[in-house]
């Protein structure tokens, strides 16, 4: 509940998706996103095969990642197969290029070769995160509303 109720007073849009979901009762939370995952009232955009993992720090709840295993054309253009996300009061302490490194283990774990990460392009924080990690910069995407920086990393 300290990582949700931290999200919540930031006041920040919660990143990635998952994390939305009160956790009042963690059980229930995993139930939905079983649920999703059998196609049971997903989210938009979701795609069935993805894979959840929270970071942890001495029982603390710091970030959580989520993993496409595959990628619908909204996805490829604005989504990628990764997005992970920081409660705010752990930022700046190393845990995003931790987090997204060990996510890139895990989808060489699912056998994909490389994957796409995307941010908003006033993100600075992100792209940094994204380059320390061997992100390689791909064609920018306008969604309307922003300019959004793509990036693919080799697994």
């Amino acid at each position: 509940m300290d990582f949700y109720n931290d999200w919540k007073s930031s006041e920040e849009e919660m990143v990635p998706f998952v994390i939305k979901k009160e956790p009042i009762n963690f059980q229930s939370m995993l139930d939905y996103l079983l649920d999703c995952e059998k196609g049971i009232e997903p989210p938009e955009n979701w795609i069935p095969e993805n894979s959840t993992y929270w970071l942890i720090d001495n029982q603390e709840v710091i970030g959580v990642v989520n993993i496409r295993h595959y990628l619908t054309k909204p996805l490829f253009n604005a989504g990628g197969h990764i997005g992970y996300g920081i409660r705010p009061s752990k930022r700046n302490n190393g845990y995003a290029t931790q987090i997204l490194s060990l996510a890139l283990e895990k989808a060489r774990d699912l056998n994909l070769d490389k994957v796409l990460l995307v941010c908003h392009s006033t993100n600075t924080a992100s792209k940094k995160i994204i380059l320390k990690n061997g992100g390689e910069m791909d064609n920018d995407y306008n969604d309307g509303e922003n300019i959004l920086n793509r990036f693919w990393i080799y697994c």
